[in-house]
Order: structure tokens, then C-alpha cells, then sequence
């Protein structure tokens, strides 16, 4: 009897400490004015957009009040010439997590939004602009809006992450989910050292019928599934910037070793797919100088471009036992007899050698030398 008392007690006493702590409940105040004024960009402000630099527009507004005295959020808001904001193409809240009267867009926002607004690449048009105040549930549009004039250069909007090469010329064939990806160079900028036979190719940015594809149209890169015809068979360097929707395509008519002390390509490697050069079996016997047997190399790329040489990024080099994966890296280099030089291992002097130059697209540009 006595616990059920003390236990009842204990109850009615945390009743009345609960009724206690309720506390007085008001309505939330979402009153607030609108954003005043305006005043960055000025109206009508001229834009030609650069959107593979830095470039950037910044957008300042004074600030609206809550009726609170507490934080308001802004929200930037586009919209065709002739729209009223009720459906804008495109919104985005200001600096600071929403905080701050104003907002820095890049170049490349600037140009998606173009896009967005209807204004095609390599055109001018105009969007307006506005700011949206918010506080809770409840926004108010500023009463003024400004006008922007947007010179869109050749290129995308939406700059592909990944690309991929695939068609009846390609040596993946047409199974799509084989498609060749190609190396991603720096944004945009694709490229690959592959083989092209008689047959069609297009461009996907991934390898299933989901991709967005492209195609090539006199030089320019353009959205849709039009293959591109190719009547012959040959080995290409091929070259895709998405920045400017702009390619090349320079054929490798051969890949020679070239060897410093002889000042000549002492060997031809041969295309053997998958963007791998190769020399089978090729004897090597190393110059003999009054100082002792000279064993200095690079490559040497000929394209209907011209001449490319291609070595190390060491002006000076040791011999290759006991180097990084770096040491073999092959990058464009001068034709200068001695700099950028690879040296053979010892073992290979007046022995034959199996050589491999990767133009693989998974990785660095690299090569091998083994010794038979």
C-alpha cells in the first residue's frame, strides 16, 4: 500500500512540473518586404560568355526586412524575355546558403542558363532576372527585374563527363555496350590514337542507348545520332573539344624508334589495336663512342600533320633499372638528338628487343622494352 502511494505521489508530481513548462505558444510572424532595388548587372548589361575560363558576373540587390527583425532568404530567379517569372528556367539561392544579397555565376552557370532560357550556342538572346525574398512559406518577388544579354560561344552548355566511340568503323564495332572510351585530356576535351576502317561511326557519352549522342558536321560537334562515314582504312589521332564543339583528326602514318647516337629511326612498330604500337623483335646494338657505348632513344610520330616526337619529361636520363612506372611516360618532346631520351637496359646492347608504344586511353601514354 505504501509503494502504490509513494508511486502515485511521484506521478502527480511529474503532472504538475509537465503542466509547468508549457509555455505560451505564438503564431510565427511571416511578414516581410520585398527586395527593394536591383543593382548589379545593369540593365541590359552585354555578356559575351567565355564559359572555359574563370570569367565570372556577380549580382548584388538591397535587402528586404522581415517583419521580425529575422533572416531572410533570397533566391535568384531567370526567365525568357517575355516571361513572368511564374515558371523561370532556372533558380538558385544567393551566396551564403541563401543568406547574403548577392551571388557570383560563373561564365559556364551563365551558360547553361542561356540554354536553359532557349538561347542557342553560337547566338545572342536575352533573359531577365529578378530576386525572390522568402521567409517560411512565404515569398515575395522583387517589383523589378533587369535584362541580360547573353553571347553564347560554339559548344556545349553541358559539358560531357565521359565519351565514348562506337560504329561499324570502330573497332569496337557496333555493339555499343564495346564502345571505346576515349581519354579525357583536361574538360571537355576528349581524344584518342585508334584505327578506322570502311564503315560509320558516332560519338556517345555512354556506352548503352541511353547515351546522348553526337556527330561530327564539318568540323563541328553537333547532338543527334547522324553517323559519321569513313571510306578507308587508317590509323588517326582523333581530337573532340566539347568547350568550343570543335574537332581534329590527323592520321598516323607511322611510329619509328629513333635512336640519338644513330640520329635515325633504326625501327617501324606496327599498329596492332587497342591503340598499341608494336615491334615484334628488333636487334639493338648500342653506338660506340670514345667514351664507351651509347644507348639514348625516343619515338617519333609521322602524321599528316607533321612530325611528332615523343620522349621523356627529363631533359637528362639514368638507365631504366630500378625507375617508377613515370620513367616511361611518353610525352611530346622536341627533336632535339639527346634531350628527352629513354635509356635501354645494358642487356639489350647487340641483342633483339620486343617494344610496345601504349596510346591507351586508361591511363598515361607509356611504353615498354623487353629483351628477347
Amino acid at each position: 500500500m505504501r509503494k502504490f502511494i509513494q508511486s502515485g505521489g511521484v506521478l502527480l508530481v511529474a503532472m504538475l512540473v509537465i503542466a509547468s513548462c508549457k509555455k505560451e505558444v505564438k503564431p510565427l510572424n511571416l511578414n516581410l518586404t520585398a527586395v527593394g532595388s536591383l543593382s548589379l548587372p545593369a540593365n541590359n548589361t552585354a555578356v559575351a560568355l567565355a564559359p572555359a575560363t574563370p570569367a565570372s558576373v556577380e549580382f548584388k540587390w538591397d535587402a528586404a526586412q522581415a517583419a521580425d527583425g529575422d533572416y531572410v532568404l533570397y533566391q535568384i530567379a531567370f526567365d525568357k524575355e517575355g516571361g513572368d517569372f511564374s515558371k523561370p528556367v532556372y533558380k538558385t539561392v544567393s551566396n551564403g546558403g541563401g543568406v547574403e544579397t548577392k551571388i557570383t555565376l560563373t561564365h559556364k552557370d551563365l551558360n547553361k542558363i542561356a540554354n536553359m532560357g532557349g538561347i542557342a550556342a553560337s547566338s545572342t538572346g536575352k533573359l531577365k532576372w529578378t530576386v525572390l525574398a522568402s521567409k517560411g512559406t512565404n515569398v515575395v518577388a522583387s517589383s523589378e527585374s533587369r535584362t541580360l544579354q547573353l553571347s553564347r560561344p560554339a559548344g556545349f552548355a553541358e559539358i560531357p563527363v565521359d565519351m565514348y566511340i562506337t560504329g561499324s568503323a570502330t573497332e569496337g564495332g557496333t555493339d555499343i555496350t564495346k564502345a571505346v572510351k576515349l581519354k579525357k585530356n583536361e574538360e571537355g576535351v576528349f581524344e584518342i590514337y585508334t584505327s578506322l576502317k570502311a564503315g560509320n561511326y558516332f560519338l556517345t557519352d555512354k556506352p548503352s542507348d541511353a547515351g546522348k549522342k553526337y556527330y561530327i558536321d564539318g568540323g563541328l560537334i553537333k547532338e543527334g545520332s547522324t553517323p559519321v562515314t569513313v571510306s578507308a582504312d587508317k590509323k588517326y589521332k582523333l581530337t573532340f573539344d566539347f568547350n568550343v564543339a570543335t574537332t581534329s583528326s590527323v592520321e598516323i602514318q607511322s611510329v619509328g624508334l629513333w635512336m640519338s647516337a644513330y640520329g635515325s629511326e633504326i625501327g617501324q612498330l606496327n599498329y596492332v589495336g587497342n591503340s598499341t604500337w608494336q615491334i615484334a623483335n628488333l636487334p639493338i646494338e648500342f653506338y660506340q663512342f670514345s667514351w664507351g657505348r651509347d644507348e639514348r632513344y625516343k619515338f617519333v610520330v609521322h602524321t599528316s600533320a607533321g612530325v611528332q616526337y615523343m620522349g621523356s619529361s627529363r631533359g637528362d636520363n639514368g638507365p631504366p633499372a630500378g625507375q617508377a612506372a613515370s620513367y616511361f611516360f611518353l610525352l611530346p618532346v622536341t627533336n632535339d638528338q639527346w634531350a628527352n631520351t629513354y635509356k635501354f637496359d645494358p642487356s639489350a646492347d647487340r641483342h633483339n628487343v620486343k617494344v610496345d608504344v601504349n596510346f591507351k586511353t586508361d591511363g598515361a601514354y607509356t611504353h615498354t622494352v623487353t629483351t628477347l
